[in-house]
Parts: structure tokens; C-alpha cells; sequence
């Protein structure tokens, strides 16, 4: 999108959105880059896990990833609804959000999405042993689902490759996107 239209947005609906697979830094990033422009900061898993009054992994085991993603979809809206309000917010989605159509299209017509795109063997390395992610505990399903939602994820409005563990280099990147 031209910058210009790009711009009209973000002043319409501001909301920056964080997609990228597990691991990518989502998180870190957006509450470093959220400080940065003094928006506020959520992240969708721990609304979740706040609404719910369990974990995520406690809610896949109840009511499996169907049940999740009803539950994060709902998330996504309620974040939603207060960057309609003018309330300019970073929102970090879980790794999969992006890749369910209808939390898309909320995200796209409701601000910019920004994906932190990060090597496969980075991610391993970062989820290695993090029992709190289910889709995590099988390695040959972790590769699977990384290579099965990079189209998704290269749907969103932007693309900050991810090289290092050092935060301030992808909300570096972030800053200088022709958005600001």
C-alpha cells in the first residue's frame, strides 16, 4: 500500500499488529516498540489465559485447539474494538491468530499488521523445552506448522526479518517503516 494510505490508517485505526510463528519475539518486541511510542501494550495469550482463569495449555487439554481459538478470536475483538476507539495499542496474536481468516480480515481493516519473520532454527532454539506451548512439543509438528503458516503470516502489511536475540533491532526496523 502506498505510504500515504498507510499513514491514513494507522491515524483511522491505531492498531499495530505482531503476527509471526512462536518464538518470534512477539512479545518482547512489542512491549519494547509499545514504550517506544507510548501506546499501550497487550498480548492476546494472556488475555486469554485472564479470561479463561487457566493456561493456555490447560485449554487445549480441556476443550482442544477448536476451543483456543474461539477464545482468541473473542480476544482479538475485544482488543479490537478499543483501537476503533482511538486507543493507539500494540497487540501481540499468538503464532497461529493470523493464520485463521477471519482474525485476518479483523486485523486487516483495523490497522497494520507487522510480521517478525525468524529462521526456523531460531525459533527451535527459543521453544526448546517450554512445556507452556502445546503446538510446541512435537518437533516434527513444529516444523510442520512453521512452513504451513508462512503464507499467512506473509499476508500482513510488513516484514521485519528477525536475525538476532536483540529486541531493539526489530522495533529499530519497526520504527523506520514508512507508517510513522
Amino acid at each position: 500500500m502506498p505510504e500515504s494510505v498507510m499513514n491514513a490508517k494507522l491515524i483511522r485505526t491505531p492498531g499495530l499488529y505482531l503476527v509471526g510463528f512462536m518464538g518470534s519475539g512477539k512479545t518482547t518486541v512489542g512491549r519494547l516498540l509499545a514504550d517506544d511510542l507510548g501506546w499501550s501494550f497487550a498480548d492476546l495469550d494472556d488475555d486469554i489465559e485472564a479470561e479463561a482463569g487457566c493456561s493456555i495449555a490447560g485449554i487445549f487439554e480441556a476443550g482442544g485447539e477448536p476451543e483456543f481459538r474461539r477464545r482468541e478470536h473473542a480476544a482479538l475483538k475485544s482488543r479490537v474494538r478499543n483501537v476503533q476507539c482511538g486507543r493507539p495499542s500494540v497487540i501481540s496474536l499468538g503464532g497461529g491468530a493470523f493464520a485463521q481468516d477471519d482474525n485476518w480480515e479483523l486485523v486487516s481493516s483495523n490497522g497494520i499488521s507487522i510480521w517478525l519473520d525468524c529462521p526456523l532454527d531460531l525459533l527451535r532454539r527459543r521453544v526448546e523445552g517450554h512445556s507452556h506451548r502445546p503446538l510446541a512439543r512435537d518437533p516434527a509438528r513444529f516444523v510442520d506448522l512453521f512452513h504451513s503458516r508462512q503464507p499467512a503470516y506473509a499476508r500482513a502489511d510488513y516484514r521485519v526479518e528477525i536475525a538476532s536475540d536483540d529486541p531493539s533491532e526489530a522495533v529499530q526496523a519497526i520504527l523506520a517503516l514508512p507508517v510513522f
